[in-house]
């Protein structure tokens, strides 16, 4: 017999901490398996293209304080 999500949370809460935190990022990851399929490899080739633009001088930096002096701006 299936339980419902409410005994096993209240089972769950009898654990030890870091047995919870264990039990948590095992869930969380099943999750990130299911809908983020491909997305380690998206984040990648992001990466790789936003070094190659700073690299060739495509795109320039600004720094943290620039950055925020414009948003404020807004």
């Amino acid at each position: 017999m299936a339980r419902s999500a409410r005994e096993l949370f209240e089972e769950a809460m009898r654990l030890d901490p870091e047995e919870r935190a264990t039990l948590m990022r095992l869930l969380i990851e099943s999750l990130d398996a299911e809908s983020e399929e491909g997305a380690a490899d998206a984040w990648v080739a992001e990466v790789e293209r936003r070094m190659a633009e700073l690299d060739s001088g495509a795109v320039q930096s600004i720094s943290w304080d620039e950055l925020r002096a414009r948003l404020y701006r807004r």
